[in-house]
Formats: structure tokens, sequence, C-alpha cells
């Protein structure tokens, strides 16, 4: 049990240094433990950088957006954005400077959020799932080929809610369709933030905080959750509700 313990706190120490998600630093750790690893020598004569510098925006890259998303709706890789913030010292920033930096690049707001938060956790200024002032939050987005009006009643009427996302009651704070939907979850003390983003004449991003968790455990739990339920809701609409 003390060796499981030990090895669950360096996960969270790798966690906390890399930016990665639980899975991710726990398959690296195993890994590393069958057999030999490249030397912070051979990685910088590969890269110019530490291992670590050279794996944080590689770590953000696989566990958030796809590089290649992120550069059709920005303009630029997330390689790119990391080189621009630590040009401006964002790393001594705080979140909202540092927001505020990517939307005077002519970044969208719900991007500038996307990349702040990736950059914070590459940079080890914050673990996955946690906010700079030691909260904890998770986050999942889907793009769902149906207009903006279809996928917020998806989330708002409870007779469509309950068909991808069954067992759970919600207590509706605000609602501006169709743009936002906050609730309390569950029953409390955690709430959903929900926000859709057009994207397209008949494409819609949903983009869901689940916000007041408990942990770092509790965030990754919740992050995966989203991600399966999201998927479902993007194959009833998509399905024209047959699914």
């Amino acid at each position: 049990m003390t060796e499981q313990k030990s090895f669950k706190t360096r996960v969270r120490a790798r966690m906390a240094k890399t930016g990665e998600s639980y899975t991710t630093a726990r398959r690296h750790l195993i890994n590393r433990a069958a057999g030999p690893t490249p030397s912070p020598e051979s990685a910088r004569a590969r890269t110019g950088r530490s291992s670590d510098a050279a794996a944080a925006p590689a770590a953000a890259q696989i566990e958030r957006i796809a590089d290649d998303l992120l550069r059709d709706r920005t303009g630029q890789g997330w390689a790119d954005w990391f080189a621009v913030l630590d040009a401006a010292s964002a790393a001594e920033r705080t979140h909202t400077e540092i927001a505020r930096l990517l939307i005077g690049h002519e970044v969208p707001g719900w991007w500038a959020q996307t990349i702040t938060v990736g950059y914070e956790q590459a940079r080890g200024l914050r673990s996955p799932g946690q906010r700079r002032d030691g909260g904890f939050d998770a986050s999942a987005s889907r793009t769902v080929a149906v207009p903006a009006a279809l996928l917020f009643e998806a989330v708002s009427d409870e007779a469509v809610r309950a068909r991808w996302l069954p067992g759970v009651e919600v207590r509706v704070r605000t609602a501006t369709a169709p743009r936002s939907y906050r609730a309390d979850w569950d029953g409390g003390p955690t709430r959903i933030v929900v926000g859709f983003d057009e994207v397209g004449e008949s494409k819609t991003r949903i983009n869901v905080l689940h916000e007041k968790l408990t942990g770092a455990e509790q965030a990754a739990e919740l992050k995966a959750y989203w991600r399966e339920r999201l998927t479902a809701l993007k194959v009833l609409l998509e399905s024209n509700g047959d699914a």
C-alpha cells in the first residue's frame, strides 16, 4: 500500500511539472521503470532545449486541442503560441493578462482562454484541471454538425438532455439562448458552465466547464466523463435523434 501511494505521489509530481494528464504521466513513469530514456544531453542535441521544455508543448498539444485545429482557428499551432508567450514573459503574468495578450494578437476569446490554460499547464503554473487560485475544474468540447439553437435545446430541454446525459439532475442558474447555460450539478456543490460557439452555418462547438471540484482526481474523472457524454450528444444530434 505504501509503495502504491509513493507511486501516485510521483505521478502527480510529474503532472504538475509537465502538464500531462494522470494517465499520460503514469504511462511515462511505467515506461521509465521498464527501460532507459534519452538523456537530457541527447534531448538538447536534437531540439536545442532541455527534455522537460521540449515535452511540455507536446503534452499540451496531445491532451488538448489538436494542433491543426488550433492553427486553423487562430493562425498558429501550440508551439508557435508558446513561443509568443515565452517572448512576452507570460509565465510572470496573471491568467487574465495572458488571455488579454492573446486577444491583442486577434485570437478569439474562447481560443485565447484555451491557449492560456494550455500554456499555464505546460509551464507548471497549474496542474491539469487546476485553476491558478488552486481550485479545480474539468472541461471538454465537441463540434456538432447542427445549428446553435438545436444544440442549446439539447442541453436546456430536460427530455432531450436525458437521452445523452441520463441519471443526472441539474438546476439552471442562468440561460441565454443560444449562447450560454449555467446550472448547479446533481444537487451541488459543483456546477457547469456551457457555451455554444457557431463555427459555420450548420456547425456549433459546445464547450463544457465543470467548476468547484475537489481535486485533480475528480477533475480527471469528470474530464473523461464529459468527453464521453459530448460524444454521445454528437451522435444523437447528427443521427437526427435516431441514436
